[in-house]
């Protein structure tokens, strides 16, 4: 015969399950707790992956600079016909504006050695150096290359009966003179180029003159005649009487 249980263990049967549920309870609230610190974990794990992307930022923000870059090496320059005469000489505008040639043997650079490197006069770009330089015996400087290929643009010219190759500044267009092939080696070539079209960098740039206005300063006929007559003048008197003799010193 089955015997009913005692109330005491019963009791304990109780007791035992109510700790077991307790426990399974506090159990699930600490996961439940630790789930927001892994979270903030995995965030500050990640952290490095965002450091790694600020460097892109920089590249992007170098970009536009190495992009300007070639648009300044073929910076070209251009000005209307009065700024060149204002800024030129007169010689110097003909030449390298006009496209006219100096006399033979009458340029600064025609004959001697020079150091430096010769730059345009109208915007100052690197021409030729003076290393290329050599004695043509033709009247003006001869150069067997360019400082750089790209300074120096051609052009078919048939000015003249026989046909040309001109140099031209491609910086500013300035006329510079002719190449023809029968330079020395290594190229074959030689530049003849108009004294005025160049300068030396290691000389002084020619300070601007400054302009004068003409004052519109009327005189009236008492300021005239009381201007004192020059000794040496021998222009005949208005009232038709011999002119007087230079006062004896």
């Amino acid at each position: 015969m089955s015997t009913a249980p005692h109330p005491r263990e019963i009791a304990r049967l109780l007791a035992g399950a109510l700790a077991v549920a307790v426990i399974a309870s506090s159990t699930q609230a600490q996961d439940a707790r630790s789930r927001p610190s892994t979270t903030s974990d995995e965030a500050s794990a990640s952290k490095p992956v965002d450091d790694t992307a600020k460097p892109a930022a920089k590249s992007d923000v170098r970009d536009p600079a190495a992009k300007d870059a070639p648009e300044k090496e073929s910076e070209r320059v251009f000005k209307s016909d009065e700024e060149w005469r204002r800024i030129l000489t007169y010689d110097q505008y003909l030449v390298t504006r006009m496209k006219m040639t100096e006399p033979a043997f009458t340029g600064r650079y025609a004959h001697g050695n020079f150091k430096g490197t010769f730059l345009c006069v109208c915007c100052g770009a690197k021409l030729f150096d003076s290393r290329h330089k050599f004695d043509s015996g033709t009247g003006w400087p001869s150069f067997w290359r360019p400082f750089v290929p790209k300074a120096l643009d051609e052009a078919l010219d048939r000015s003249e009966a026989e046909p040309r190759i001109e140099v031209t500044c491609a910086r500013c267009g300035a006329h510079l003179g002719h190449v023809f092939s029968d330079g020395p080696a290594p190229t074959g070539l030689r530049y003849c180029i108009n004294s005025l079209a160049i300068k030396l960098d290691s000389e002084p740039v020619r300070p601007a003159v400054p302009t004068r206005k003409a004052t519109n300063r009327r005189r009236t006929p008492s300021s005239r005649d009381a201007r004192p007559e020059a000794p040496e003048s021998t222009a005949p008197p208005v009232d038709g009487s011999k002119p007087k003799a230079p006062a004896a010193s």
